[in-house]
């Protein structure tokens, strides 16, 4: 077994940088629809806001794979958490100012989606150089309970601030991914002690994405991925829209959104003791969070949402956790990078309509309505994947 999880300092390093960077983020990411609405009188704008981040992540993360694979892996994950920090100080200054530019809004969210997908593929590299792989699941289970502490906490906090000064959840955010670049920095991320031989970028790309085409179950479980997030990531601005029609303040609106975290705190601390088919998890979390959808528009008052919210976050770490150990336990070293970058790219390339399409929505019709449409949708696509392979010889464990 090698050092235990919890005495693995590499990890631990990165993990730490790694949840103060993601509660940062998280002060900004519901304090930004709140500022807008203010400014512009419209849910409009934040759904470009986010839409245009998705947009230049996903037209980055394929030469950002490739560049991992090819770069020191620690270098490129201190890097951008230094630019993704630099980017929201300018937001911060945007705001305290007055100033409040969409233009430069649009402008360092495009900055920060070019830097998420360099660190995405490079911390999933960092990782699996650290992190013996009988220890994968538990480290990813840590990942995801990182991540909904983030969810837990962040939203409320952010609101908290936000009425203190709406300038002060981006200046935590900057400071936030400048702790998480020194982090890294001193978790000293292994170089790779061989260097592949190099060659064009397609032809780096066209290797991953051969490698995924001959791994049916991976292959149609990304299918399913990619409609989740889009119907998922859609639903979230009907859910602020739905507390505020129902006459909840901005702290509710935080109180609510923490339901992401505490289901899902939960669920990563049982994550590990799961044994179910990752199969079978895909399939049953896509049936909850479609029911949950229909749930959240019941009219049972402006706090309600947060009940079906905590009921989805507890399958989300079963999810994640299952899918995310098995894949990265099969995918080659050597094509790590590239792989986790085309997995991204692949699952999230409708995302940036997620935001516009959740704002449109909920401004047209209401955010209940939405919700409605969008739960709907998702169990349609159960319907479709129990009727789908996702299995393949060397995940069928």
């Amino acid at each position: 077994m090698g050092v235990p999880l919890g005495k693995n300092v590499q990890f631990q390093l990165l993990w730490f940088g790694g949840a103060v960077s993601q509660l940062g983020t998280q002060l900004t990411t519901y304090a930004m629809p709140l500022l807008i609405l203010a400014v512009t009188g419209s849910y409009f704008w934040a759904g470009v806001i986010a839409g245009v981040r998705a947009t230049t992540l996903i037209l980055a993360q394929m030469p950002a794979g490739v560049w991992v694979d090819r770069w020191d892996r620690g270098k490129v994950l201190v890097w951008s958490q230094t630019t993704q920090a630099v980017a929201i100080a300018a937001m911060a200054a945007n705001v305290v100012t007055g100033l409040n530019s969409i233009p430069l809004f649009l402008a360092m969210a495009a900055v920060d989606g070019v830097c998420t997908a360099f660190a995405g593929p490079a911390r999933a590299t960092a990782i699996k150089s650290v992190v013996p792989p009988e220890q994968l699941r538990t480290a990813f289970a840590q990942e995801e309970a990182r991540g909904h502490v983030a969810w837990l906490a962040g939203p409320p906090l952010g609101a908290l601030l936000y009425g203190f000064g709406r300038a002060i959840p981006f200046v935590a955010d900057a400071i936030s991914f400048l702790v998480a670049a020194v982090c890294t920095w001193f978790a000293k991320i292994p170089a790779r002690t061989q260097q592949r031989p190099r060659q064009r970028m397609h032809q780096d790309v066209k290797e991953a994405c051969a490698w995924l085409w001959h791994q049916r179950g991976m292959r149609n479980a990304v299918v399913i991925f990619l409609m989740l997030n889009l119907l998922g990531t859609a639903s979230m601005i009907p859910v602020v829209a739905v507390v505020k029609e129902r006459g909840g303040p901005d702290w509710l609106v935080g109180l609510v959104l923490a339901g992401v975290g505490a289901g899902g705190v939960l669920g990563a601390l049982i994550s590990p003791k799961v044994t179910m088919r990752y199969d079978r998890i895909i399939v049953l979390a896509v049936v909850v969070f479609g029911t949950c959808n229909l749930a959240m528009a019941l009219p049972f008052g402006a706090w309600w949402p947060f009940v079906p919210l905590m009921v989805t976050s507890i399958a989300t770490p079963l999810l994640n956790v299952s899918v995310s150990a098995a894949f990265t336990a099969l995918i080659p070293d050597d094509l790590m990078g590239r792989l986790d970058a085309v997995l991204a790219f692949a699952s999230r390339a409708l995302t940036p309509l997620a935001p516009v399409l959740g704002a449109f929505a909920a401004d047209l019709v209401g955010g209940a309505v939405a919700l409605l449409a969008f739960g709907a949708m998702i169990l349609v696509m159960a319907l479709v994947a129990v009727f789908t392979d996702l299995r393949t010889p060397q995940l069928s464990a």
